[in-house]
C-alpha cells in the first residue's frame, strides 16, 4: 500500500504488481462533511424503534451470507489473508451482525424507588450520536463490524476510517451494509492519517484499533475534546508452557499463534515460556511444528502462513531475528511477494528488541522460567497486556498462579489468537485503553447514562 499526497493504491501483498484500487483520498473537509450527514441521519435511525434497527442489522448479515465467497477472495488478495481464515472471518463478520441484530431489544436502563416521597427514579442509556471508527487491515471485515454493529444497534450513526491496506475491503463492506441501512447511517472515509485525525475531531465517540503510537495520539486527541474514547493497540503475548503439558499438542497451538496469518494478529504469541524440565522437549516440538507450517500462496487451502502486508512489514521481521540463535526459519523467502519464514529463536539478550516490542510477523523468543512464579514475572514484565496463554495437564496446580498474570484476557490449553465476539476483548497496559469492546461492553461503551427523577406535579 503506498499513499502520495491524496492517491491511496492498494497492492496484493502476495504479488505486489497486482494493483487492487487507486483511490483519491477525500481530505479533511470530506470527513467533516461526513460527519455532519451521519449526525443529521442519527435521530431518525435512534427514533425509528428497536424492531427497525434489529430487522437492518439482520440485514446486513444476511447480505455478508449472500456475498461470502466474493468477500472471502477480496481479503486474500488485498490483505494476504489465507483463504481458509478469509472464510472463516467472514463467517465470524455475519455472525457479529446476527448477535447485535438483537441488542435493539436488550434493556436499556432500571426504575428505582425514590428515597422519599412518591415518584419515579430512572436510569437509561442513550447513544452518543455519531460513531467514529479508525479501523487495521488485518481484519478487514470482522473488526469494522464488532464496532459497527453494536454503534449502530444501541441508535448511533458510523463514519469508518479504514487503514489505507484495506481500502477496497471497507468499500466493498459498505456496499453491503448500505443495502440494509437508510442514507447517511453507515459512511466509509478512505484515506490516511489527514482522514483519520479529522474523524476524531468531530465524531462524538471515538473506537480506534491500530498501532500503540497512533492510538495514543488518537485517546490524547479525543480525551481533549471530552469524547468517549477505546484505544486497542498493541501485544506482546507469552504461551506459558508447564512440564505437565502435552507438548505435541501446545507445539501446534503455540506455532497457529506464531505463524498463523504470517503473526499478523495482535494476539499473536510472540514469546514462548518454557518452565523447568518443559525446556527441552518444548523446544524440539515447537521448531519442529514451525517448520511444518505451509508458507504460501494465500488463496491455496493448505496455507497457513501467507506473505506479510508489505516490503517493510517483512524487512522488520527478517531484521529482528538476524544475530541470534535460531532454532527455526530466520529469513524472507525467495519468492514473488513479501513472505518470511516462521522463525524461533533463543538466548536472545536482556534489552532486544524482541523482548519488549512488537514485531508484527511470524517470530517467536524461547524463554527458560524455574518455575510459574517466574513464568508469570517474565510474562508481565513487558509494556503490553492483552492475552496469555498457559499449556498444562494440571488445572489446579495453576489456577491460583495464574490469577498474577496482568493479561485482559487468559487462555488455557488454547492458542492465543481466536476471540469470542459475545464476550468482553481488551488488554491492560499499553495494549488498550478506556472500556472493552464486543459484548454486552461495547453496547456501554457506545451509549452514556442518564439519570431521571420524576415528581408528581404540584
Amino acid at each position: 500500500m503506498t499513499t502520495v499526497d491524496t492517491l491511496i493504491t492498494s497492492h496484493n501483498p502476495a504479488d505486489p504488481s497486482d494493483v487492487i484500487l487507486r483511490i483519491a483520498a477525500p481530505g479533511a473537509f470530506a470527513v467533516a462533511d461526513a460527519v455532519e450527514r451521519a449526525r443529521a441521519a442519527q435521530p431518525s435511525w435512534l427514533h425509528g424503534g428497536a424492531a427497525a434497527r434489529s430487522t437492518a442489522l439482520a440485514a446486513v448479515a444476511d447480505a455478508v451470507d449472500a456475498a461470502a465467497a466474493e468477500l472471502a477472495a477480496l481479503a486474500v488478495r488485498e490483505v494476504g489473508k489465507p483463504v481458509t481464515e478469509a472464510r472463516a472471518e467472514v463467517a465470524r463478520t455475519s455472525a457479529i451482525w446476527r448477535y447485535y441484530a438483537q441488542a435493539p431489544y436488550e434493556p436499556v436502563g432500571a426504575v428505582h424507588e425514590p428515597a422519599t416521597g412518591p415518584g419515579l427514579l430512572l436510569t437509561r442509556r442513550r447513544p452518543h450520536g455519531v460513531a467514529g471508527l479508525i479501523t487495521p487491515w488485518n481484519f478487514p471485515f470482522a473488526i469494522p463490524s464488532w464496532k459497527a454493529a453494536p454503534a449502530l444497534a444501541v441508535g448511533n450513526t458510523v463514519v469508518l476510517k479504514p487503514a489505507p491496506e484495506a481500502t477496497a475491503c471497507a468499500v466493498r463492506l459498505a456496499e453491503i451494509v448500505r443495502q440494509a441501512l437508510p442514507a447517511d447511517v453507515f459512511t466509509v472515509v478512505p484515506g490516511g492519517a489527514t482522514e483519520g485525525n479529522a474523524l476524531v475531531s468531530c465524531a462524538d465517540v471515538v473506537s480506534f484499533t491500530g498501532s500503540t503510537v497512533v492510538g495514543r495520539s488518537v485517546t490524547r486527541a479525543a480525551t481533549d475534546r471530552g469524547v468517549p474514547v477505546q484505544a486497542e493497540t498493541g501485544g506482546l503475548n507469552a504461551a506459558i508452557v508447564l512440564p505437565d503439558a502435552d507438548m505435541a499438542r501446545a507445539a501446534t497451538h503455540i506455532a497457529a499463534a506464531v505463524a498463523g496469518y504470517a503473526g499478523q494478529k495482535c494476539t499473536a504469541t510472540s514469546r514462548v515460556v518454557a518452565v523447568g524440565g518443559a525446556l527441552g522437549p518444548l523446544r524440539d516440538a515447537l521448531a519442529d511444528a514451525l517448520r511444518a507450517v505451509t508458507v504460501g500462496d494465500p488463496a491455496a487451502a493448505a496455507t497457513v502462513s501467507g506473505p506479510l502486508i508489505d516490503r517493510q512489514a517483512r524487512d522488520r521481521v527478517v531484521e529482528a531475528a538476524e544475530g541470534l540463535s535460531v532454532l527455526s526459519g530466520g529469513g524472507p523467502l525467495d519468492r514473488s511477494g513479501w513472505y518470511a519464514a516462521p522463525t524461533l529463536v533463543e538466548k536472545v539478550p536482556p534489552g532486544h528488541r524482541l523482548l519488549h516490542e512488537e514485531v508484527f510477523g511470524p517470530v517467536a523468543v524461547l524463554l527458560p522460567a524455574d518455575d510459574l512464579a517466574q513464568a508469570v514475572r517474565i510474562t508481565n514484565a513487558v509494556p503490553y497486556g492483552l492475552v496469555t496463554s498457559v499449556h498444562t495437564g494440571d488445572l489446579s496446580a495453576v489456577l491460583h498462579g495464574l490469577d498474577a498474570l496482568d493479561t485482559g484476557m487468559i487462555r488455557i490449553n488454547a492458542p492465543s489468537t481466536g476471540v469470542d465476539f459475545h464476550l468482553p476483548f481488551g488488554g491492560t497496559k499499553h495494549s488498550s485503553h478506556g472500556p472493552r469492546e464486543q459484548g454486552r461492553a461495547a453496547l456501554d461503551f457506545y451509549t452514556s447514562s442518564r439519570t431521571y427523577t420524576i415528581s408528581p406535579a404540584g
